[in-house]
C-alpha cells in the first residue's frame, strides 16, 4: 500500500487481530454451528432458492449440488484486490455451481457445469490448511452461497488443526439470512457483488427476480456482523465488508441506485471496488435476446459510474497499489 494510501485509511488500521472464528471455537459454539449446519442440509434452504431437497441423503435441486461441494480449483490467487492478494496471495477455493444463473457470467464453465470433484469437509479442511501453510493472507471462498452449511463443517474441523489467517466469503450477495446467521462468528471478510437494482433486470440477467431484495437484506447482516472494511498495517485487510460492483453497459442508472443505498443504508465509509470487467460470455455474445449487453461498458459509463458514487457520497474506492 503506498504511503499516501496508508495514511488516508488510518482509522480504519486495527491493532490486535484475530480470526473471529477463533473465539467461536473458545466459547465452543463450533459444534453448534455444525449441528445448525446439518438441520440445513436435512430441508435445504441454504439459500434464496428454498429447495428444500435432502442434502444429507445427497438429493440436488438448483445448485446441482448434494452432500459434498465440487472444487474447481484451489490456489493463491494474485489477481483479487490488492488488499486480499498482498504479497503473498489470496488462498481462493473456487466452489463449482452457483444459485444464480447469470447470462453473461465469465465462470460459467464452473458455475453451469459439474468442474472439479466432491470434497468432503475433511479435505476442504485440508485445501485451507495447504493454502495457509503457503503463506497466503487468507482464504478465500468463491461461490459459496449454495455450500455455506458445509464450509462450517470444514471450518470446525481446521480451527482445531491450526488455522489462523481470515476467512472471505466471496459471493454475489444472494445469500439466505439464515446461511449469513450461520457465517457469523466464523467469517472476518465479506465480498459481496450488489449487481443489479431493479427487480426485472435480474430477473432478465440472472434468473432471480428477488436478487435486489435479498442482496440489500444480506449487505445489511454483513454490515452488522463485521462492520466496515479495516486493514493491518501492511495493508492487507483484516475484517469488515468489501462490496464489489460490476459496471454492466447501460446499466449505470442501477449503477448509481446501489451506490446511494449503500451510502445511506450500510455506511458512507463502505469500502467498494467499481469493477469494469465485464465482457459478454456465456449466453450473450451473438445473441439478439441479449443485443444491448454484448459489448463492454466504455469509457463515459465507467466514468459515470464513479461520478455516481462520488456524488452519492461514497469515498473509499478500491485502487491497484
Amino acid at each position: 500500500m503506498t504511503a499516501s494510501a496508508r495514511r488516508v485509511d488510518q482509522q480504519f488500521l486495527v491493532g490486535d487481530y484475530e480470526p473471529a472464528y477463533l473465539a467461536t471455537w473458545r466459547d465452543g459454539g463450533l459444534d453448534s454451528k455444525v449441528e445448525a449446519a446439518h438441520a440445513e442440509l436435512a430441508n435445504c434452504r441454504a439459500c434464496p432458492r428454498d429447495c428444500e431437497v435432502d442434502r444429507l441423503r445427497d438429493e440436488k435441486a438448483v445448485c446441482h449440488t448434494g452432500r459434498w461441494p465440487y472444487v474447481a480449483s484451489a490456489f493463491a490467487h494474485f489477481g483479487e484486490e490488492d488488499c486480499l492478494r498482498g504479497h503473498r496471495g489470496s488462498g481462493t477455493i473456487f466452489f463449482s455451481y452457483c444459485n444464480l444463473k447469470c447470462v453473461f457470467c465469465q465462470n460459467w464453465d464452473i458455475s453451469s457445469r459439474e468442474a472439479g470433484r466432491t470434497y468432503t469437509a475433511d479435505q476442504i479442511a485440508d485445501l485451507m490448511l495447504a493454502l495457509q501453510a503457503e503463506g497466503c493472507h487468507n482464504i478465500n471462498f468463491v461461490t459459496p452461497e449454495h455450500v455455506a452449511p458445509q464450509l462450517v463443517e470444514a471450518i470446525a474441523l481446521a480451527v482445531p488443526r491450526g488455522l489462523r489467517v481470515p476467512l472471505v466469503y466471496n459471493t454475489s450477495a444472494y445469500d439466505a439470512l439464515v446461511s449469513l446467521d450461520l457465517m457469523d462468528g466464523l467469517i472476518d471478510i465479506y465480498m459481496p457483488d450488489f449487481k443489479f437494482w431493479e427487480p426485472e433486470t435480474a430477473r432478465r440477467l440472472a434468473r432471480a427476480s428477488d436478487y435486489p431484495e435479498v442482496a440489500r437484506a444480506a449487505l445489511i447482516e454483513m454490515q452488522r456482523q463485521v462492520g466496515v472494511l479495516r486493514f493491518g498495517a501492511d495493508g492487507v485487510a483484516r475484517r469488515g465488508v468489501l462490496v464489489r460492483h460490476l459496471v454492466m453497459p447501460g446499466y449505470v442508472d442501477e449503477s448509481a441506485a446501489i451506490f446511494r443505498w449503500l451510502h445511506d443504508s450500510v455506511s458512507p465509509d463502505t469500502y467498494i471496488n467499481i469493477m469494469g470487467q465485464y465482457r459478454p460470455e456465456h449466453r450473450v455474445p451473438g445473441t439478439e435476446r441479449y443485443a444491448d449487453i454484448d459489448r463492454r461498458p466504455n469509457r463515459e459509463e465507467m466514468a459515470a459510474a464513479f461520478e455516481a458514487a462520488r456524488a452519492a457520497g461514497l469515498w473509499r474506492f478500491d485502487k491497484r497499489w
